[in-house]
């Protein structure tokens, strides 16, 4: 089974700019449109909307890309 995120944990996650951090706004278990391309989610394997730390970009990830940061 895969790690579980919730709404409001610190993750981290490569991307094409280096490391970014920021808070998880969402959990998708459903398949979904984010920015105009279909995302498959499910309960077992949801995807997450995250919420840059350092700018107002929201990026959607699967929990295998993502860190947790502190606790």
């Amino acid at each position: 089974m895969a790690k579980r995120f919730k709404v409001g944990d610190h993750v981290s996650w490569n991307s094409e700019a280096g490391r970014v951090s920021g808070k998880i706004i969402r959990v998708h278990t459903r398949e979904t449109e984010f920015k105009g391309r279909k995302r498959h989610a499910s309960e077992d394997e949801p995807q997450y909307e995250i919420k840059s730390d350092k700018t107002d970009h929201v990026a959607m990830h699967k929990d295998s890309a993502l860190t947790k940061v502190g606790d």
